[in-house]
């Protein structure tokens, strides 16, 4: 492989928007199907450097060439002209419309000029989805379809317009392990067919099961491009971040103290019959599939669901949870997993965020006292390091990391004994995913117990104290730290007895 031509060269591309230069002379060559890793923090210039490879972007400076011509794209559909199609992280679907629809939309079958080709829409859409692999339908509506079945459709869109290179941004974000396989599967496929992959991705063991190189891109630069089998994860990381991080699940060890949560044959909407503890200075990892009833749990506990049986208990007290605002008030916060839609308002500062939970112990006679306000947004501030230019700056603003200690701030206000974290690093790069690590150990060092929920194997068996294994709406397994193992984990979260 190392012989072959550049089916793609980006030589020398700059670009600045006002106040931020976003990149500054990147190079990046793609040679005919392979699969090539782009890796690097939030703020790196991936995302830039695509958009300036798709034409959602025009670059200052720098060339780039395809099939060794020069080539000038202006806007998408010169890309798309060319074969070159991004897969964007957000779906760009229209769930109202069948797949078939959507695979082909602006460029449906047509009899006379006039009249849509339903036969023949359905058949060639089902064709591409043979293709792939897929057991749904082309006339299934995208509302109905799982997130793996979307990026399915997105790839048999993208095979519509004849792609010669698809650009995949963070395509198994939102996937469980399965789907992963599956997608990777795919991915594999269209390789082998002659498609080249740019695979962009925060998951370290993706992007070593799959890519065939792999291009580090830091602070707008490029770094390094080296074949996945001349390179390792910590090589990558310390590339990245520009700094050494010895162990990315680094756990400090901390003294468990008395018990604070007792969950007993608890069921409701999606589990039943759910037994566990939580103790002072405690990790406990949650850990299941898609389906599981994991989120439906902490749900629960959170009082936004209701339980239909068992109990719940807070240092020796029975809860009545009614309402997230009686779980507060008892002393339980959650940070959802979806910070930006549940966790935070994104258009309001970091300020308003972090006291949002608190507003009524923040007034006086009906009046905010701003001084408290800010008084508290600056102490989170400094104790979970966020890095914001101003308190005032909107939640959106920040990157993804800080997005995170914003939203577990402002649960930390409420001063809770018991701080459920659901999916906290979903979407944070490395750097930001040590600093929720770290973020969890000092919690754990001021005795709060935490529920750690992750869909990442490595993060559950490197951060926790035990871990709790659900499958199909019941708790199937707990295992110790010292013991645990990714196979002995996955068995029990596929159903399988631990000792089959």
């Amino acid at each position: 492989m190392s012989d072959q031509p550049y089916v793609l060269e980006m030589l020398g591309i700059s670009k600045n928007f006002p106040g931020v230069q976003a990149l500054t002379d990147v190079t990046l060559q793609l040679r005919h199907a392979e699969i090539h890793a782009l890796v690097g923090e939030n703020g790196a210039g991936k995302s830039t450097l695509m958009k300036i490879l798709s034409g959602a972007y025009t670059r200052d400076t720098g060339r780039i060439l395809l099939q060794g011509q020069e080539v000038h794209f202006s806007n998408p559909n010169q890309a798309l002209q060319q074969g070159i199609v991004t897969i964007y992280q957000e779906s760009n679907l229209s769930p109202e419309l069948s797949v078939a629809e959507n695979v082909f939309m602006g460029r449906l079958p047509r009899v006379a000029r006039i009249f849509v080709n339903w036969p023949r829409l359905y058949q060639d859409a089902q064709h591409l989805l043979d293709q792939l692999g897929t057991t749904f339908h082309a006339r299934t509506q995208v509302k109905e379809l799982s997130p793996a079945q979307r990026q399915m459709t997105e790839i048999a869109k993208a095979l519509s317009m004849s792609a010669k290179i698809i650009v995949m941004d963070e395509p198994t974000a939102s996937l469980t392990g399965s789907e992963v396989d599956v997608l990777m599967a795919v991915m594999r496929r269209l390789r082998d067919q002659g498609v080249t992959i740019v695979f962009i991705s925060h998951r370290l063991e993706e992007v070593f099961k799959l890519a065939d190189r792999v291009t580090v891109l830091r602070d707008g630069r490029w770094v390094s491009t080296a074949p996945i089998g001349e390179t390792s994860p910590n090589t990558l990381v310390s590339q990245m971040v520009g700094r050494q991080i010895a162990n990315l699940y680094e756990k400090d060890e901390a003294a468990v103290g008395k018990r604070l949560l007792r969950v007993h044959d608890a069921s409701g909407k999606g589990f039943r019959n759910v037994s566990f503890e939580v103790h002072e200075s405690e990790v406990v990892g949650m850990f299941g599939l898609v389906g599981s009833g994991r989120t439906d749990v902490v749900r629960a506990l959170f009082g936004a669901d209701r339980l239909k049986g068992g109990s719940v208990e807070l240092e020796d007290q029975v809860l009545h949870l009614y309402s997230p605002r009686a779980a507060i008030n008892a002393g339980i916060a959650l940070a959802p997993e979806d910070r930006k839609a549940q966790g935070l308002v994104l258009g309001m500062s970091v300020r308003n965020n972090i006291s949002l939970p608190i507003l009524k112990l923040l007034r006086r006679l009906g009046f905010l006292r701003f001084g408290s306000e800010k008084k508290l947004a600056w102490e989170y501030k400094d104790r979970l390091d966020i890095r914001t230019p101003s308190l005032e700056t909107p939640a959106r603003s920040l990157s993804g990391g800080n997005q995170q200690k914003v939203a577990i701030a402002k649960w930390l206000a409420t001063r809770p004994k018991v701080l459920i974290l659901d999916e906290p690093t979903r979407g944070i790069d490395i750097a930001g995913k040590a600093e929720v690590h770290k973020l969890v150990n000092y919690l754990a060092a001021q005795g709060v117990g935490i529920l750690f929920i992750s869909s990442e194997l490595p993060e559950i068996l490197g951060m926790s104290d035990r871990i709790l294994v659900m499958h199909e709406g019941q708790l199937v397994g707990e295992l110790d730290r010292d013991t645990a193992t990714e196979e002995s984990v996955m068995r029990l979260a596929s159903g399988q007895s631990e000792h089959k």
